[in-house]
């Protein structure tokens, strides 16, 4: 796949949660086509991924092993990728967690455990990063939500109510931030038919019944998250901050 050239990215420091797998390694990926310098954390090893970007682009992504619910151990790795590549100008807060649940069976342990992947690492991410970005003049700060509580799905109340606290903390960080030229937006993806989706959740009816909802009728992949994240971080979008970008093919209508 073919994307447009940004050269702002080129050489930008770029900090990436669960950049090593599923729509984070595409979007490690696709930033280092760009020419970035990508740093990400992760819970399992991406060794195997970096040695592939090596081949790929002659360089390697800086990773971090660790778990973003250690709020220390994410704001420390932050530290480690502005050491070796500069201040973070773009901070893309990808990893999360859709682990179904009913409403009935959710304790206070798996309440905090969701919450802590899906919106606290989100928001201490964003305020680590800002004095940096402000020091630097500015920067583009990228928060994964989902279409999954626009559209009122059941199955996981908490994961839909993270997202929706994704799109409203970011609306609240923009007009925080703006005035040190840090944008803040939110990127609302579709069905990505990730390794872990077709794993765990994938039918053949479930999938049929999500398409025949899409305007477009090809199936979300991973790479085409990317073109939507590469404008958010560009110059190209200098005066959009405070937005829900949806890459869904059409299944929502926001607006």
């Amino acid at each position: 796949m073919t994307y447009a050239r940004y050269s702002d990215l080129e050489g930008a420091s770029v900090y990436i949660t669960g950049g090593g797998s599923g729509i984070g390694a595409s979007l490690t990926d696709g930033f280092m086509s760009q020419g970035a310098n990508v740093a990400f954390i992760g819970r399992s090893d991406a060794t195997e991924f970096c040695d592939a970007m090596v081949e790929k682009h002659g360089r390697r992504p800086l990773f971090i092993q660790g778990d973003i619910t250690d709020t220390d151990a994410l704001t420390g790795s932050m530290d480690q990728a502005a050491a070796a590549h500069g201040p973070i100008t773009t901070l893309v807060n990808n990893a999360a967690n859709d682990k179904r649940h009913s409403t009935a069976e959710v304790d206070s342990a798996f309440w905090d455990w969701m919450i802590a992947i899906n919106l606290k690492a989100y928001f201490f991410a964003c305020q680590h990063a800002a004095p940096g970005m402000a020091a630097a003049g500015g920067g583009s700060m990228i928060n994964f939500s989902s279409i999954s509580y626009m559209m009122g799905n059941a199955g996981y109340p908490i994961y839909t109510a993270a997202n929706s606290g994704i799109t409203g903390m970011t609306r609240s960080l923009a007009r925080e931030f703006g005035p040190s030229r840090i944008r803040v937006n939110a990127l609302a993806p579709g069905w990505v038919l990730t390794q872990k989706q077709k794993d765990l959740w994938v039918t053949e009816d479930g999938l049929a019944a999500h398409l025949e909802r899409q305007c477009l009728k090809d199936t979300l992949e991973p790479d085409d998250i990317i073109g939507g994240v590469l404008f958010l971080a560009s110059k190209a979008s200098k005066m959009m901050t405070g937005q829900a970008l949806v890459v869904d093919g059409g299944v929502v209508v926001t607006g």
